[in-house]
């Protein structure tokens, strides 16, 4: 069994759909309502509370038992949502009581999402070079984006505690539904308007293939990994976008026309990971 926290949210009803069709017994956990037709247990749960994280991942009478992994996608998403301090509270204690509680269940493999803002968006201060990847020190710049990124350290210690638990945290670029697409050709009139993530975005139904495969992977301890879809969301060409907003920026290595500035290649080495829808099919 696999419980999904947050999966009646857009990246949440893509993995939970995902997993029943890869044949995983799923379950989902949310504040939220649960939506029609998703045909899981559901249970509303909030991980606020140590408690009812702690009873949630043990069985919940007839609905579910004998959790296996967690995939961790409950927060507030984003910046601006509520005042700071609710973001942040509220995203760091709950990791934690995942992460502490899959700790006292011995539930070793736990995936949870991060998020592109602890690579320093939005930009403001240009990246240090691009296309940017994992290798460099996380730049938060907001409450949210510092919980993500005290997340990603609080899931290093968890795991040297234990070198047998696994926790991958997914750094998910802007998660798109594909109804979304046919916005995407307005922004070429405007390269300032997707500036502040390099132009990048990860299909909903990309996101769910990569926790799968983070799910599936063999390897222990915590590992982040930059998760977005092989193309930008422009039709215009990186070095016409670059040179408009971050001339002088570094190249670490030479990138198509058309290609993410968000590097995905650790993903694709360590998981496996290949995107497989993009804006572009459906323009």
């Amino acid at each position: 069994m696999i419980i999904v926290t947050g999966g009646s949210g857009l990246a949440g009803r893509a993995v939970v759909k995902d997993l029943v069709e890869h044949g995983y017994e799923v379950a989902s956990i949310d504040m939220a309502p649960q939506p029609a037709g998703q045909g899981v247990p559901f249970s509303r749960v909030d991980l606020t509370d140590y408690g009812q994280a702690l009873a949630a991942f043990s069985a919940i009478d007839d609905r579910y038992s004998h959790v296996e992994g967690i995939v961790h996608l409950a927060a507030i998403p984003a910046p601006g949502l509520t005042p700071n301090h609710v973001i942040f509270e509220t995203n760091m204690v709950s990791t934690y009581n995942v992460f502490e509680a899959a700790r006292v269940l011995g539930i070793r493999n736990v995936v949870w999402a991060s998020s592109e803002t602890v690579l320093g968006l939005p930009f403001e201060t240009p990246p240090p070079y691009v296309p940017v990847d994992e290798a460099y020190r996380p730049r938060p710049e907001t409450a949210y984006s510092l919980s993500k990124y005290l997340s990603e350290e609080m899931a290093r210690e968890f795991c040297r505690w234990d070198p047998a638990f696994k926790i991958f945290g997914l750094r998910f670029s802007n998660i798109m539904a594909p109804e979304r697409y046919a916005e995407f050709p307005a922004f070429d009139a405007d390269p300032k308007l997707r500036r502040w993530n390099l132009w990048a975005y990860i299909d909903a139904r990309d996101a769910a293939q990569a926790v799968r495969l983070a799910l599936e992977s063999p390897l222990k301890g915590a590992e982040v990994f930059i998760i977005a879809n092989e193309d930008g969301v422009m039709g215009r060409p990186n070095e016409d976008l670059l040179a408009a907003e971050f001339p002088g920026v570094p190249r670490k290595r030479d990138v198509g026309p058309y290609e993410t500035l968000l590097s995905i290649d650790k993903a694709k080495d360590v998981l496996g990971y290949r995107p497989q829808h993009s804006w572009r099919a459906s323009a």
